[in-house]
């Protein structure tokens, strides 16, 4: 079963508190997209050197957002990608427009 994003783990970090989530939700609406769109930009560049650093941030992303397999999948890529393979692009793809769909209906 594909994992949803949720925040869990921002709840848990804030310990109810909401103006504390507020930011960290803030952040994430505002970095995601921008991260999207130039992980786009590097990867159809065919720059695996800075698309690996961008896959880098993103991970971590992931993981805030409970998202351990796509996390996995993430780590895994980044490192493919420094050695010249981006065969996990498509896979990667459906993971950041799954985030960028979440973040957006926050």
């Amino acid at each position: 079963m594909e994992q949803q994003p949720n925040l869990n783990y921002i709840k848990d970090l804030s310990g109810d508190d909401s103006a504390f989530e507020e930011k960290f939700i803030a952040v994430l609406k505002e970095e995601i997209p921008l991260e999207k769109e130039e992980y786009i930009r590097c990867i159809t560049a065919e720059n695996y050197k800075d698309t690996a650093s961008i896959v880098h941030k993103l991970k971590h992303k992931l993981n805030i957002l409970s998202l351990t397999e796509d996390y996995k999948l993430a780590v895994i890529y980044e490192e493919d990608l420094k050695k010249g393979d981006s065969s996990l692009n498509d896979k990667f793809l459906i993971i950041l427009n799954k985030i960028d769909v979440y973040i957006k209906n926050l």
